[in-house]
């Protein structure tokens, strides 16, 4: 609380050269005040000490929030380097710290597609510990076609119930039936030259920071996805 005799500063930003001014068009999804939902392209980071980042992109690509507590908009979550799809971010301190809030506590429900090789189960729950933490992913397969390649591909939608680092892509391997496209967890001699891995965020459900009201947002499945099963829908 002011009482009297303090001294207010106000440090005003430099503002950033407009050489620096990252240009990269996002898709938004979804906007408001509070918070906004983006489609992650493949193939570009979150957040990090590089220049091109999603969030060095965001200023540019949403609209000023007119609330009160209003700040730079950052990403609530991650979303791995080649994965693309769904990604929230906040556009006040206070709905920043309520949607981490919501992350911290599991109220967010995830839902992902992959792409996976092999002989595989319809569905099931994976819960092998990483990084010796208990971490749990369920998955259904929803469309297999053979490969000449790869034996077999299968659309494998997951949810997982925890959040550990590289969690779905552990888990997949880990049961044999590796991400296709993924260079780190996969077979190094099945790797689809050019085609990035096949991992995509499809969905997040969570509270609105402010309203409570229940929300669910999708992104569609990129072509590459589409052109394996022969399907335009999920």
């Amino acid at each position: 609380m002011i009482k009297g005799g303090e001294t207010i500063e106000l440090f005003i930003p430099k503002k950033i050269s407009s050489s620096r001014r990252l240009i990269l068009p996002l898709n938004i999804l979804f906007e408001d005040d509070f918070f906004a939902v983006i489609y992650k392209p493949a193939g570009i980071l979150v957040s990090g000490n590089g220049f091109k980042t999603i969030a060095n992109a965001l200023e540019q690509n949403l609209k000023p929030s007119n609330a009160v507590d209003t700040t730079k908009p950052q990403p609530i979550h991650r979303l791995d380097y080649a994965t693309s799809g769904v990604l929230l971010i906040g556009k006040t301190s206070s709905s920043i710290r309520l949607l981490n809030e919501q992350f911290e506590n599991k109220k967010v429900m995830k839902t992902y597609y992959a792409v996976t090789i092999g002989e595989m189960s319809m569905n099931g729950l994976i819960s092998h510990d990483i990084d010796g933490k208990k971490s749990e992913t369920t998955f259904k397969v929803c469309h297999s076609v053979l490969s000449k390649r790869f034996g077999k591909l299968n659309l494998v939608k997951l949810k997982p119930k925890s959040g550990r680092k590289h969690q779905i892509r552990k888990h997949l391997s880990g049961i044999g039936n590796p991400i296709l496209g993924d260079a780190t967890y996969g077979d190094e001699g099945k790797i689809l030259k050019g085609k990035g891995m096949y991992l995509f965020a499809y969905s997040l459900e969570f509270l609105h920071p402010m309203t409570k009201e229940k929300l669910r947002f999708t992104a569609e499945l990129p072509k590459k996805f589409e052109k394996i099963f022969n399907i335009n829908t999920l």
